[in-house]
């Protein structure tokens, strides 16, 4: 388990405030159900407030009783060799997560492709991710690792650790959950980098190269940072639907020597903002997923910023053949 002194007074708080949202949320759900139906009745028959409730009761019982799998998993399990108390949690987060997103597919009426599954089959790698939603940080689980029963290593922002489940056990498995306010960014990269550590066969690293959600205005920004390095800003300068990687974790990842698996993905642009969400942009999405593999002796000595960035304006190109 993370050392993490402040998970104590976070939980008391996070645990709290769920608890209350799942009481008011499911002992009223008939009630609330009934306003979104009539209000989805006047104006949008495809019923996105009913869908987006359901989900959240959904979302708010996977937590209530992930908590309480986990509490009963740190009963049995406190005292086993560290091997078995791994594998029940990981266990837990592959039923969690694919609760969660066979969940979201059947309220919203998804329909998912992936193509090149099998190519993240077996590890160890590296597995960036594009970033357009929350929905990322389940997709990747449940499409690609559960079934192939790969655990992944995440990393992730420190602000997660604010969903109950994700906190306590998130932090029993082997993940770095990073505070981009630190100002000892150092210290981050090497929690990062300390992930590849003893990384097996059914193991891999995932890796959001973004750093953050994709926005247009983001897109701005960014591209105004590489003011300095006309190379890559030029790369960039093309992007249509992703932002320019951040280089600091990606490159140290990279130096240990793993295959890269990319996981461009498509559809979940409509869970971007709440709004959407709440509008219905779900509704009917096809999520389109492609992995590709590229062997680390395929990745260039020297140079990796701009094969990174060339890489990336290839999951751009896909995703734009794809939105």
């Amino acid at each position: 388990m993370n050392a993490d002194p402040a998970r104590w007074p976070r939980r008391a708080g996070s645990l709290t405030i769920y608890l209350v949202l799942a009481v008011v949320t499911w002992g009223l759900l008939p009630f609330w159900l009934g306003l979104a139906l009539v209000a989805d009745g006047i104006t949008d028959r495809r019923l996105p407030r009913v869908r987006a409730l359901a989900f959240f009761a959904l979302y708010l019982g996977c937590e209530v009783l992930g908590v309480a799998a986990a509490t009963g998993i740190w009963l049995v399990h406190r005292a086993a060799p560290p091997a078995v108390w791994m594998a029940a949690n990981a266990a837990l987060q592959r039923r969690w997560t694919t609760v969660l997103m066979g969940g979201a597919v059947r309220i919203f009426g998804m329909r998912v492709t992936v193509e090149g599954a099998g190519l993240a089959a077996r590890g160890p790698y590296l597995l960036f991710v594009r970033h357009s939603s929350t929905a990322d940080t389940v997709l990747a689980a449940a499409l690609v690792a559960n079934p192939h029963r790969v655990v992944l290593r995440y990393v992730l922002k420190r602000e997660l650790l604010w969903d109950p489940c994700l906190d306590i056990v998130g932090q029993r498995l082997l993940n770095a959950f990073i505070d981009r306010g630190s100002g000892d960014r150092e210290a981050e990269v090497a929690a990062v980098v300390a992930l590849t550590d003893a990384l097996g066969p059914a193991d891999g690293v995932l890796i959001y190269p973004e750093g953050t959600r994709f926005s247009s205005s983001k897109l701005v920004r960014a591209r105004v940072a590489l003011a300095d390095r006309p190379e890559l800003a030029r790369i960039a300068a093309g992007y249509r639907h992703v932002l320019p990687p951040r280089l600091g974790g990606p490159l140290a990842l990279m130096a240990r020597g793993l295959d890269v698996v990319f996981l461009d993905h498509s559809g979940f642009e409509g869970s971007a903002s709440f709004r959407a969400f709440w509008g219905g942009n779900l509704i009917g999405r096809t999520i389109s997923v492609r992995l590709r593999r590229v062997p680390a002796a395929d990745i260039p000595e020297t140079g990796r910023d701009v094969w990174l960035f060339e890489q990336w304006r290839q999951s751009d190109a896909w995703v734009e053949a794809h939105s």
